[in-house]
């Protein structure tokens, strides 16, 4: 009841600002509505199939989500299936990635009646949560409300475990009432266990972003290369240093280590991927500073002729994972600062050697299994970063063999979002009826 009544506190108090905010920015006027329970009509079909609700936060719990939706289709054909993002950027990636016969809204938010409103309108059997959200009132609620809840792909971080323990009782209560837990990795089990959840509700099935990953660079045929290294204007043997999902102070390090490889092998393209598009101009302003020359990714003509830079700041949403395709070597972001790190995997699937900085907690499975085959390799400033890159772009059979080797470790670990949707599935012939009338 104290987190209740903190939280409605903070949501009545908070909510004129941010209709005010929504009003003179526009910002989030088209979901307002929606992230305090009030739906438009849906149009779900008026039946007793069995309704499940996924919430995905973002897009890397959308691309989750997409391989684990199709296994459930496929396992629950007749299944009607609800997704809610946080994000502005989740909802418009889920609405490209999934079937057209998924229903998108976006999450409400963690007050009681908000929730309340949302499980009233959705009529979900089952409520899903992706990764690591765990929302106190929204998850009790449902189990008041009799709607089985469970957590699939789920992962708790070094730095979220932190917090989860200093409210360990409230967090005991409501793993307590949950119904199924499908984590990643055993350190992910072991850490919700820790916390409270039922250590018989517990099972480990890994990652499903694998299985998406691959599928989309099954397409591996030399078009999709040619077409982006075309417009790139990458030429015949140019070496490419593609740094992605970049995050604070880490431009600084990758530019330091960048300077260092073209005095040796001065034709290297650096193309540059920050994690937040907003900062674009800041970086611009870095580049320009130490005296190079910089292009953005949106000035690019299709035939790549007017790329004159040495260095490229990819400012476009979702073209990143397929871009990859053309780097020579790649460093994944938001490990060379503490910020638990980016997926190291979406270049691995490209056959890339991959470089991250040691602060890899968010993805250590990522980390461990890339680390198994030779896949992946930890640098540790500006001045390891430059000698590996100079390493893998003056040795290409070595960059080959360390890029197959990425791809590998990503290949060997197939399945874990058909687990994930058996999970799903098993809690799903466990309801006999509807949890809320139709």
């Amino acid at each position: 009841m104290g987190y209740m009544g903190l939280t409605s506190g903070l949501f009545l108090f908070a909510l004129p600002y941010a209709l005010l905010y929504t009003k003179l920015t526009e910002r989030y006027r088209s979901s307002i509505s929606q992230r305090i329970g009030i739906y438009p009509p849906l149009n779900l079909p008026v039946t007793n199939s069995p309704r499940i609700w996924l919430h995905a936060v973002s897009m890397g719990e959308v691309n989750a989500a997409v391989p684990i939706i199709e296994a459930l289709q496929a396992l629950a054909p007749r299944c009607i299936i609800i997704l809610s993002t946080t994000t502005e950027h989740g909802q418009e990636l889920a609405k490209i990635r999934l079937p057209s016969d998924v229903v998108h809204i976006y999450a409400p938010i963690d007050f009681i009646l908000s929730v309340t409103s949302a499980l009233r309108q959705m009529k979900p059997d089952l409520l899903v949560c992706l990764e690591t959200e765990l929302w106190p009132n929204w998850l009790m609620i449902a189990h008041r409300m009799k709607i089985k809840t469970a957590i699939v792909n789920g992962r708790i971080s070094g730095r979220a475990i932190k917090r989860y323990r200093m409210i360990r009782p409230l967090m005991k209560e409501v793993l307590g009432s949950m119904n199924a837990f499908s984590m990643i990795q055993e350190i992910d089990a072991q850490r919700i266990r820790e916390i409270g959840a039922p250590p018989e509700k517990i099972t480990v099935n890994g990652n499903a972003k694998y299985d998406l990953l691959l599928r989309q660079s099954d397409s591996r045929r030399p078009d999709p290369i040619r077409y982006w290294r075309q417009i790139f204007g990458v030429k015949e043997n140019e070496p490419v240093f593609l740094a992605g999902s970049t995050r604070h102070s880490e431009e600084e390090i990758i530019l330091d280590a960048y300077q260092k490889v073209i005095r040796k092998a001065p034709n290297t393209l650096l193309i540059l991927a920050p994690r937040h598009l907003e900062r674009t101009r800041h970086i611009e302003k870095i580049i320009k500073a130490r005296g190079l020359d910089c292009q953005l990714r949106t000035c690019l003509k299709n035939n790549g002729e007017n790329r004159t830079a040495p260095v490229i700041i990819l400012d476009t949403m979702g073209e990143l994972q397929a871009i990859y395709s053309i780097a020579t070597v790649v460093f994944c972001g938001g490990s060379l600062a503490p910020l638990g790190g980016q997926n190291i995997l979406e270049p691995a699937v490209w056959a890339k050697p991959v470089l991250y900085g040691p602060y890899m907690e968010d993805f250590l499975d990522a980390r461990n299994l890339l680390e198994s085959t030779g896949g992946g390799i930890e640098v540790k400033d500006a001045n390891d970063l430059a000698e590996k890159v100079l390493f893998f772009i003056t040795r290409p059979d070595q960059a080959q063999k360390t890029g197959n080797s990425a791809r590998r470790a990503v290949e060997m670990n197939q399945g874990a979002a058909q687990k994930h949707a058996e999970v799903i599935t098993s809690l799903l012939h466990s309801v006999g009826q509807p949890a809320l009338p139709r």
